[in-house]
């Protein structure tokens, strides 16, 4: 097996099975926009996950085909993961986190947390 995809994702050297797929992570005044290619990958062979200020993209992809034609006896198998983990500079809204999947795209919406109000507080004397 030269790859285990091919196009957009690169393996890792020395790491077989393994590969990172190319993510664009941009900011804007609602949030953050995360945007991975994992073709080949189905919307369950992907988790997203929020664990403090980290945002984890994982993948694990398992594939085997068998093919009897004419003479020929064919067996493939395909086996690959990713891990990927971004640092947020700031806090996001958790109750409005979204992830969709199409056409091997991976699309996180991570909206900003809106910041508290400030509230003063009177002091009073003791």
């Amino acid at each position: 097996m030269e790859r285990f995809f091919t196009g957009a994702l690169v393996p890792v050297e020395g790491e077989e099975g393994r590969f990172v797929p190319t993510v664009d992570l941009r900011e804007t005044e609602e949030g953050y926009e995360l945007t991975a290619e994992v073709p080949g990958l189905k919307p369950e062979e992907i988790e997203v996950t929020l664990s403090g200020d980290v945002l984890i993209l994982k993948g694990e992809k398992k594939e085997e085909r068998e093919e009897t034609e004419g003479g020929y006896h064919v067996v493939e198998r395909r086996f690959g993961s990713f891990y990927r983990s971004f640092h947020l500079p700031e806090p996001v809204d958790r109750e409005r986190l979204a992830a969709t999947h199409k056409d091997g795209v991976l699309r996180v919406s991570l909206p900003k947390a809106v910041a508290e109000k400030t509230t003063r507080v009177e002091v009073k004397p003791n």
